[in-house]
């Protein structure tokens, strides 16, 4: 069983190493199509052709998760099956504890079209509540956003002057805020 397991890896493995190469050389060779379309700067010289892994692995039978789900069931169903073994075999992984009390989300900003974009991920909460102080020293809730990233689309102080706009945010689980704040991130808007 364990010949098959690993060889059935491998060759995944194999197999994604592979395509990679592929894929990287498909960009290439796609710049280089254009380059010789459009003009621009280059060689003029044909990119390289992909370089496969070596050594080249031996196939196995198409369906590789199905197989190795049903094989990693008949061992785990064995009477001599032990954890010890199934971290030896890979087949089980380190238990992964996650502490919401723990989080804290990471901000950023970025402008478009003179409005702050505030940029986070999202990670395992199931949203996030980002408050803004407009300058005046009094932070409001600004949204509560389930997908990454929000746009601050408050009217834009008058033409010529400026204004400094603060951000911080807490994530939400359960519509209960879960963490802690981020830290908060100021941005310039102007009119």
């Amino acid at each position: 069983m364990w010949q098959a397991l690993k060889r059935m890896r491998l060759l995944f493995c194999y197999s994604l190493l592979t395509l990679g190469e592929i894929q990287a050389s498909s960009q290439n060779w796609g710049a280089d199509k254009n380059i010789l379309r459009d003009g621009g700067s280059g060689s003029g010289e044909w990119p390289f052709m992909p370089t496969f892994p070596q050594p080249i692995a031996t196939p196995v039978s198409p369906g590789i998760i199905p197989r190795l789900s049903a094989l990693v069931a008949r061992i785990k169903a064995s009477k001599n099956y032990t954890e010890a073994i199934g971290k030896d075999l890979w087949i089980v992984g380190s238990k992964q504890i996650i502490d919401p009390t723990t989080w804290k989300p990471a901000l950023a900003i970025k402008i478009q079209a003179s409005h702050p974009i505030i940029l986070w991920t999202k990670g395992n909460a199931a949203a996030i509540e980002i408050w803004v102080d407009r300058g005046d020293g009094h932070f409001s809730q600004l949204a509560i956003n389930t997908e990454p990233n929000t746009t601050d689309n408050w009217p834009l102080p008058p033409a010529g002057t400026s204004a400094m706009w603060r951000y911080k945010a807490i994530y939400l689980l359960h519509d209960e805020q879960v963490g802690q704040w981020s830290d908060v991130i100021s941005v310039a808007v102007s009119g």
